[in-house]
């Protein structure tokens, strides 16, 4: 049976809120779960042993538990940040840049990719796989005809890399070294006042006619539209996908994940979770559409 993943926690959230978060996660039927800062350097309301504490709690609730890097490294005190996650070998790391798959390699310690890795070929995949890679997420933007020729090209070649997929959640799409959060109070990054807190969903930015385009979350820009392939769970099944990816929101998240239990377990329930908060659906990268698409 596939197995569900809950990403990191993409927003800024207060210490309390993350732990109350885990502790109802903790029962949740997920398989895996991602913990770590992997967008800002500066939401440090969690310090590296919070992290290694909630993930000893979290594996002794039975769970698979990954440690995730920052997407976008910077300065030499993200890096000491990297090294400390990667001297660690409790737990298994996930790589969000190839500094990170560097610092892995470094110490000998098997790692994942994250979505933002730009993982285009089987002889990218090869190559990581020499070097310790041990499963991969498949590129937010790319579809299932790549994801197939991708499945079709590892058997090939003989590896056995689970593939994970990004099935749920608003799409992270870009990073940058500007905070766009602050810009929008009018605010240097370097004093941004923590506004992102004031967002736990992010900040939507919409056009002139009111169409949600974006999400504002600091230096992440993210899709103003959910994705959701709650409905694509069986195709990816039966493609060989191992892990469908849920993105952890502030609110409804039990019941999405409830539903999602419901579709690999062969039911389909009576309503989506796209009606639990408000966002319009997208799953048009799926189908090799543009992003922000809904198809039918």
């Amino acid at each position: 049976m596939m197995k569900l993943s809950l990403g990191p926690i993409l927003w800024f959230w207060s210490k309390q809120t993350v732990f109350d978060f885990y502790s109802k996660a903790a029962e949740w039927p997920v398989d895996t779960i991602y913990l770590g800062e992997a967008v800002c350097a500066r939401r440090r309301e969690l310090k590296p042993d919070d992290w290694f504490a909630l993930a000893r709690d979290l594996r002794a609730c039975g769970k698979e538990v990954v440690l995730s890097t920052q997407t976008l490294i910077e300065s030499e005190a993200d890096l000491r940040r990297l090294r400390r996650i990667c001297e660690q070998d409790d737990f298994l790391v996930e790589a969000n840049d190839q500094s990170a798959v560097q610092v892995a390699v470094r110490h000998q310690i098997p790692f994942v990719t994250g979505p933002s890795m730009n993982i285009y070929n089987v002889a990218s995949l090869v190559v990581l796989a020499k070097q310790g890679l041990r499963g991969w997420s498949l590129p937010v933007e790319l579809g299932k005809d790549t994801l197939q020729q991708l499945l079709e090209g590892l058997s090939a070649s003989g590896l056995e890399l689970p593939a994970e997929v990004f099935s749920w959640g608003f799409l992270p799409l870009a990073w940058s070294s500007r905070c766009f959060t602050a810009r929008h109070y009018n605010l240097p990054k370097d004093n941004c006042e923590f506004r992102c807190l004031q967002h736990p969903d992010g900040l939507a930015l919409r056009s002139r006619e009111s169409e949600e385009l974006f999400r504002l979350n600091g230096i992440s820009t993210l899709s103003g539209a959910r994705y959701d392939l709650m409905r694509e769970l069986p195709d990816m099944a039966r493609m060989g996908v191992g892990t469908a990816r849920l993105s952890p929101e502030l609110h409804g998240m039990e019941e999405v994940i409830a539903r999602f239990d419901q579709v690999r377990r062969g039911l389909l329930p009576e309503t989506d979770p796209l009606t639990l908060v408000e966002a319009p659906p997208c799953n048009g990268y799926w189908y090799g559409k543009p992003g922000m698409a809904q198809v039918l």
